[in-house]
């Protein structure tokens, strides 16, 4: 039996992937409301395939408890956040666990440790803490890190066939894991080491963010000089060897706006293009803001009440909110004690914010001027209906007349 710790983004998918593939699996979480609604019949968050992956698990007999199990086999998909002061990650998440595992698997199990952490988490503060009880206990514990791959709104595609990396310090409990996720992973599965599986995962994220740091910077050149950043792009990326990522209103999810953090923290001194691309991307929020203030002297507009949000998502077409833009945006609106902004997001269904909408029709009623934060589908097949609106467009979607880029 494979007991699968933490039910968030990465840890459902997995426990599904693998129930559906015929394992035997039961996912835990400390989260009494989300195991109750997993057994209850409804999935906790919106995913392309995962409502079809979740009904043929449970057919096939996926358990959910808030419970951990007594087994000789674990994944652990829990959060790592990082230490705003010192950029450290924060390992007290997969601790946690990991002590919660010791106090209840075989004397021979295999921790598998899916969440991302930055380069030496394991050795630091993992494996101490398996040691000590293995000695105590005559206990032969393996650890093993995972790194998932994976993105909100791709994720049951991107579970079969994203290649992966598993990290182990023993080859044969890595050749062992590896044919474990074979039985769904179409992808290439390369088995290294734990430190190197635990930096190749940041460094993928840094590289992105690093991208990203600089698509933004050279939209604040081209805006200075008058030039189109996007026909910029696009043209320069017909360049074989180049590949520039799109400006944005700022960085959101749980992997691009920590992960590089990890690596600023751990190698102070060493990663001065990391921390520039990072702050530059933490400041684009501000900029956005800025750009709004500046339109609205621009068309003469003095309420900020008719000013409209539009997305409320770190990406198109999810429901994760985590480190949005937009909420980025308004906690500095809020800091500042400044005039709410109208919201909306079509897949946000809670109340998350003041001033928010639940119906497009009126949001678009009660705005004169559209901030598009998020390119949901919904408004690109929309658009039109901004024609007699003031738009900025934050994503390079809008071809409109008239329309304000970042």
């Amino acid at each position: 039996m494979i007991n699968v710790i933490g039910l968030g983004y990465i840890g459902l998918p997995t426990a599904l992937m693998m129930a559906s593939h015929g394992l035997n699996v039961v996912g835990t979480d400390y989260d009494e409301e989300r195991v109750a609604s997993l057994n209850n019949g409804t999935i906790t968050f919106q995913e392309k395939g995962l409502d079809e992956l979740y009904a043929k698990s449970c057919a096939l007999g996926i358990e959910f408890s808030t419970v951990y199990q007594e087994t000789d086999l674990y994944i652990v998909s829990v959060p790592t956040p990082y230490d705003p002061l010192s950029k450290q990650v924060d390992p007290s998440y997969i601790v946690t666990a990991v002590e919660e595992i010791l106090s209840v698997c075989q004397p021979e199990s295999t921790i598998v440790i899916e969440s991302t952490v930055s380069p030496g988490t394991i050795d630091r503060y993992i494996r101490p803490i398996v040691d000590m009880k293995s000695s105590k206990q005559e206990m032969t514990i393996h650890l093993v890190h995972a790194p998932e791959r994976i993105i909100p709104g791709n994720m049951v595609h991107e579970l079969i066939h994203n290649n992966r990396t598993i990290g182990a310090d023993d080859c044969a409990i890595g050749e062992r894991i590896k044919q474990l996720y074979e039985q769904f992973c179409e992808g290439e599965i390369i088995v290294t080491d734990i430190r190197t599986a635990e930096m190749t995962k940041v460094v993928e994220n840094t590289y992105r963010a690093v991208n990203i740091g600089f698509a933004n910077e050279l939209a604040k050149i081209c805006r200075q000089s008058g030039m189109d950043v996007y026909e910029i792009i696009r043209i320069c990326n017909q360049h074989p060897r180049v590949n520039i990522l799109k400006p944005g209103p700022g960085v959101g999810g749980h992997c691009i706006p920590v992960d590089p953090w990890f690596l600023v923290g751990d190698y102070p001194g060493l990663t001065d293009i990391i921390s520039a691309s990072m702050k530059t991307n933490d400041e684009m929020p501000a900029y956005v803001l800025r750009r709004i203030h500046d339109i609205m002297e621009e068309n003469g507009m003095t309420d900020p009440s008719l000013v409209g949000l539009y997305g409320l998502t770190y990406k198109e077409n999810v429901d994760d909110c985590r480190e949005s833009p937009t909420l980025q945006l308004l906690e500095r609106l809020k800091k500042n004690l400044a005039a709410p902004l109208r919201v909306y997001d079509p897949f946000v269904k809670r109340d998350l914010v003041d001033h928010q909408y639940h119906d497009f029709e009126a949001f678009l009623e009660d705005t004169d001027f559209v901030v598009i934060m998020v390119a949901h589908r919904q408004l690109l097949d929309n658009m039109d209906r901004l024609k007699d609106k003031i738009v900025l467009d934050t994503r390079g979607v809008c071809e409109l007349d008239g329309v304000y880029r970042l």
